[in-house]
């Protein structure tokens, strides 16, 4: 699945109230975080923690895929999101979530050993978002944030890139046809570290790229798809055909095939 690409600020805020629209399909649907960073993000709010409970803030926290992984880990954690719909979700798995755009978002005196988004802060402005981070954790803790990606076998992408142009032929998949996801990620956690050097309040930015791979079915992948900031907006009559032809191109593949994922991540500590 690729990026979305830059949009203005009035369609950002749009695409990025959207998700709501079928919130436990898309908290079904969506892949959760390779543990080994959910683990290294529990650690180090461990280190940072005055108390025995790391207290972390997930930003853009959805239905809660990253707090449950946060929470299973041993954290404690308080999710802020722009989609009351979303957070309803994270609520009902016993989560506090305050809705709100994060930059607007008023800490009212709180602090936390570590700040998180997962999938959410190419809709951050990266400087403010930084910035309002810095605000609320505690000296030493760390801001991470990170995307999931990857690439269907070629041949499937060159089948699902004809699918695009002849259904969404303004789509970014349309456009970017066979591109490796990771040129569009890579340019997001670029967009992050920069904003995270120019608060001035933050260490300098480490990446990481953890990978894996999983297999989707076709049912799974086509319920993946309407999940996405391409498909979320759109009417019956074209997430229909889409669909149809996205599902037709994994039936000629054999009905099922293996995602190549990754998960690109880059952090700082509050200095």
């Amino acid at each position: 699945m690729s990026a979305t690409p830059s949009l203005d600020p009035e369609e950002l805020r749009q695409v990025a109230s959207s998700f709501g629209v079928d919130a436990a399909a898309y908290d079904r649907a969506r892949p959760r975080y390779p543990d080994a960073l959910i683990a290294a993000v529990a650690d180090a709010a461990r280190d940072a923690a005055a108390g025995p409970v790391p207290r972390v803030l997930d930003v853009g926290v959805g239905t809660g895929i990253v707090a449950r992984q946060l929470r299973a880990a041993g954290c404690d954690v308080l999710g802020v999101d722009v989609d009351e719909r979303m957070a309803e979700v994270a609520r009902r798995d016993g989560f506090e979530v305050e809705v709100a755009r994060f930059e607007e978002w008023a800490p009212s005196g709180r602090s936390f050993d570590a700040v998180t988004a997962g999938q959410t802060w190419h809709w951050v402005d990266p400087v403010a978002g930084a910035a309002r981070a810095a605000d609320v954790l505690r000296p030493g803790g760390a801001l991470t944030v990170f995307w999931n990606a990857g690439d269907p076998p070629h041949d499937l992408a060159v089948a699902f890139a004809e699918v695009y142009r002849e259904v969404l032929p303004g789509s970014p998949l349309a456009a970017t046809g066979t591109a490796s996801a990771e040129t569009a990620y890579r340019q997001m956690v670029e967009a992050a570290a920069d904003g995270l050097r120019r608060t001035g309040r933050f260490s300098a930015p480490s990446e990481r790229r953890d990978t894996w791979e999983r297999t989707y079915t076709r049912d799974e992948w086509l319920a993946l798809v309407p999940t996405t900031g391409v498909a979320t907006r759109l009417p019956a009559a074209r997430l229909e055909p889409l669909l149809a032809g996205l599902g037709a191109a994994i039936d000629a593949a054999g009905g099922r095939f293996v995602q190549q994922g990754f998960t690109l991540s880059v952090g700082a500590v509050r200095v």
